[in-house]
């Protein structure tokens, strides 16, 4: 597995991007409300985020404010969500202000009907090259924006893959992020055998083909999907 195994598992966000003409401080207000009912880590890079830009950037500074406890802050500014549901490999959907946000990945966004602009893919590639995840977000049918997540690698990944290799392992990474954002790790730790856009069910899978020539294989992830 990919994230909290290879990487640190301390995902922040590291770009955020509109493309509706939506200020962004509502287009992190409508995202951070999705997500405040997601157990998935990433939301919690996003909540973490849209809370510091609404505190710092449109809270006053007084003395007051500062006081306030952090969950008081966000009831402020989060909007109820009705209808929350976790789409596993895809994302989340809700709806806020009787409208229906999508939060997620491509195929969650375009199953649904909403187009990506050609300016939005352009910039999503170019993320994802940078070894980004990109979580697009539609609000009521329209395309809003995105915004770019990075999980450092944890320091000894490399070292361990190397090792593993001169023990003559072969290493595969399976995840479920997208196959450019996927590839861009594998290259920094050095694992060749990719499979990326994999549905959490879909591991499974995975594992039992590489067994099938008689393979004994090992699988190390994370709590959230891997058990």
């Amino acid at each position: 597995d990919k994230t909290g195994t290879l990487t640190q598992g301390k995902a922040t966000v590291t770009t955020r991007k509109t493309f509706s003409g939506m200020d962004l401080g509502d287009f992190l207000t409508l995202v951070a409300s999705a997500e405040a009912s997601s157990e998935h880590p990433l939301a919690k890079a996003i909540l973490d985020y849209a809370f510091h830009f609404h505190f710092f950037g449109k809270l006053s500074s007084s003395k007051d404010n500062m006081k306030k406890r952090k969950e008081e802050i966000f009831s402020e500014w989060l909007l109820d969500a009705t209808d929350f549901s976790a789409l596993p490999g895809k994302g989340i959907q809700c709806w806020l202000n009787g409208k229906k946000i999508l939060v997620g990945n491509r195929a969650l966004i375009t199953e649904n009907g909403t187009n990506i602009p050609e300016e939005a893919e352009n910039f999503l590639i170019d993320m994802e090259l940078n070894a980004e995840t990109g979580i697009l977000v539609a609000y009521d049918g329209e395309f809003i924006g995105l915004i770019g997540v990075t999980d450092p690698l944890k320091r000894e990944a490399a070292v361990v893959i190397e090792g593993l290799k001169r023990m003559g392992v072969h290493p595969v990474m399976v995840t479920g992020d997208n196959r450019r954002t996927a590839q861009a790790v594998a290259n920094e730790v050095g694992i060749e055998d990719v499979r990326a856009e994999v549905m959490p069910a879909g591991k499974a899978d995975v594992i039992r083909s590489l067994q099938k020539d008689g393979s004994v294989v090992a699988m190390v992830g994370d709590g959230l999907n891997d058990a």
